[in-house]
Formats: C-alpha cells, structure tokens, sequence
C-alpha cells in the first residue's frame, strides 16, 4: 500500500474518522449496503438516550465515558482501596499511577464473552466490562504488573508485563474450563506487545511505564493538552501493540480497515481508532482528575463498538437489509461490520447534537464523552436486555478480544 506520510497521519485524526464514516453512511442512504436507515426514528432515540442520562445521573453531572466508570460498581471495595494508595501523592504521581492502573486495564477489555464472571474480594460476582475491571485493578494493587521493583508494586512496567504467564493471566481473571473468557490469549498478547512498545518507544516512555506518557504530554505541549494532543500521543506510542492489522512501512494503521467497495479511492481505508479513542478518554479523565487540564473533548468521535452498535440496530434506527446475517459470524474485517460501525459513528455524533439542544447546552458544555457514558452505551445495554437476556450483540462477531 503506498500512501504518502500526510495521507498516514490524516487517518489518526477525528475528523478522518467522521469524514469516511460519512461517506459509507451516505452509501447507505442510497441502498448499497448492507443497512438501511431509519433517520425518522432520530428523534424518539434522542429522547429515549435523554431519558437514560436523566435516570443515570439526574443531576446531569455526566463522568465521561471511560475505564474509571467500570470501577464504580458494587461497594466500590478496590476503588477505594486504590485512592487509599495514592492519597498522599502529588498530581504527576497520581496520574503517572493512573495510567499505569488504566492503560492495562483497557487493553483487556474487549468482549469477554456471555458466561465469564469475576468473583472480587468482597464476594461480588460481576461479569462483563465491570469484572473486567475489577480484576484488572486487583491485578494491578496485588503488584503483578510491577516487575521486579519489591518496593514499588502501585506500578506497571515493561518487565511485569512481559513476565505475565497464560496461567498467571488465567489466575487473575478467574478463567476456567467451568468459567470460560473469550479472547484470552489475545488480551494476554496485547500486554506482553504493551511491554514491547514501553521498551522501544523511549521517547514516549523512557522509564518502561505507561505512566511516562504524563511527562511526554506535559513536556510536549507545555500552553495545554487537547484532547487531540492525547489521541496522537496514544496512537504513536501504543500503535504497534495492535496484532495483524494492516501497515505502511513500519507504520501500524490500528483500528483501520480495507472497505473493498471503495478499492482504488483516496478514502478506501476506513479508520476507527475505538480503543486508541477510549484509552484517549480514559487518559484525560485520569489527568483531570490529578489536576491536569485538557481542552477540546468534544473533537473525539463516538467509539464505534457493539454497544452503541447495538443502541443503533435495537432502537431501529438502521435494520439489516438480510435478517439471515443475523444468523451468521462475521470479522472485524468484513463489509458488515465496517459498515455498521461507520454507521455508529454518524449516528452518534446526530443523537449528541439533539441531546445537546433538547439540554440547552454546547458541545463544549456537553461533550460527546458525556453523551456516551450517561447516555448511548447504557441505552445500548438497556435494549440488549430487552432482547436477550445474555445480552449478546444483535450481530454475531468473530472477537479476538482486541477491538470490541
């Protein structure tokens, strides 16, 4: 593939993402995909995702849309235990420990699967993203993640990473014959190629830790962070950690995809970046929350994912043009799910302007990170439950726990 370094660069960038999204939307409006959508329906959804950030958070004082959220459930018994730990440390410390705790623990995210379950310490059983969480965070106090430094276990570093075991990952999370996860070696390969990455990248992360990345943003950018600033930042640092996906030279692409109708077009590759985009949010919200400010929020896209996927095709807002494909396994990589996220993208970023108006408020005020967290994913998930009681995606997809 031969592509010139600006033509590279211009598929990291938000507005990249909302640009090819269109274009496959717009394929969609003129029946060549495999969708149809139901733009009548826009309103009813709005008003329905307004209805679940009022529920959710009557207060309309809506957290972003990110990892800290999945630490939030139960009795919060490890989050607590967490801000124990780095209650005396000073803004950098706190965020350099954040995300050495965040970076991690998104990387292991993806789908887990409809049975898996994490029992916590304090004997909450939780499944899903929430489990995934909690058992990253005991993972992380317990100092697994911190190599060989005894005297600093509240760490991640390339060394821990890259000593972690199957077998030791599979203790962690509970994985059992009884107590399956989907993905597992996947999730396992992206941190050992996270330790890769925080040995080689030594301009982003000269120490090995995840948390350098504090030191580079405020070194780089000293009048203030944006938001953009962070999602480059988390793309050219963590780019190479993404398995078998396509590259330029030694460039990885990430979460960018081949879409054949468009063979042969400038804008044939359709790029996504949804987990780059989450850690993105989980970054800012890890630095806003040690003190650090970070501007432009609103510029991210919406995360293309089964969840606000799912809110999308449950709420009706597009249908599949073949019911018979529900029936089928589709990749990450195939027209379907391409389309389906493009779709995602659009549509969010529609249901976020009429949220936004029927609340008075700007996109600044109100940031699609908001919309996202209050909002689409637990909208998403309230349909899912609806429709099956596992709630599986509406679409069967092929998951190798590292882009959903």
């Amino acid at each position: 593939m031969d592509l010139a370094p600006q033509s590279i660069e211009a598929l990291f960038l938000p507005a990249t993402i909302r640009e090819r999204a269109q274009k496959i939307y717009a394929r969609s409006l003129s029946g060549k995909t495999h969708f149809n959508i139901h733009e009548e329906k826009l309103p009813q959804t709005a008003e329905f995702v307004l209805d679940v950030i009022k529920r959710n958070y009557p207060d309309l004082n809506v957290p972003y849309h990110s990892r800290w959220r999945h630490f939030e459930v139960g009795n919060q018994y490890q989050l607590k235990a967490y801000q124990q730990e780095i209650s005396s440390a000073d803004s950098v410390t706190k965020a350099k420990i954040g995300l050495d705790l965040i970076i991690p623990s998104v990387l292991v995210d993806a789908g887990a699967g409809n049975t898996w379950v994490y029992r916590s310490k304090n004997s909450e059983t939780i499944g899903r993203s929430e489990g995934l969480a909690l058992a990253s965070l005991d993972m992380f106090l317990s100092g697994a993640l911190s190599g060989a430094d005894a005297g600093n276990s509240l760490q991640t570093t390339a060394e821990g990473l890259q000593s972690m075991s199957l077998e030791t990952f599979c203790q962690h999370f509970q994985v059992s014959e009884s107590n399956p996860m989907n993905g597992v070696e996947g999730r396992l390969n992206l941190l050992h190629n996270l330790s890769t990455t925080l040995t080689q990248k030594e301009k982003f992360f000269p120490n090995h830790r995840p948390g350098d990345l504090v030191d580079y943003l405020l070194t780089t950018h000293p009048d203030g962070i944006t938001a953009e600033n962070v999602l480059s930042a988390i793309i050219e640092s963590l780019g190479d950690i993404w398995p078998g996906r396509l590259s330029v030279g030694e460039k990885n692409l990430g979460d960018t995809w081949t879409y054949a109708p468009f063979h042969n077009e400038t804008f044939e590759l359709i790029p996504f970046h949804k987990l780059s985009q989450w850690i993105s949010y989980s970054v800012i919200e890890t630095l806003e929350m040690s003190g650090i400010s970070v501007s432009g929020v609103e510029k991210l896209t919406g995360l293309a994912e089964y969840r606000n996927g799912g809110l999308m095709l449950d709420s009706g807002l597009i249908s599949l043009r073949d019911n018979q494909h529900v029936d089928q396994q589709w990749s990450p990589s195939s027209e379907l799910i391409i389309e389906w996220r493009a779709l995602t993208v659009v549509l969010l970023d529609k249901l976020s302007l009429l949220i936004t108006e029927k609340l008075n408020k700007t996109p600044e005020e109100f940031p699609l990170a908001k919309v996202l967290e209050g909002g689409t994913w637990a909208a998403g998930r309230e349909l899912a439950k609806k429709r099956s009681p596992d709630m599986a995606p509406p679409i069967n997809i092929k998951s190798d726990g590292t882009v959903f």
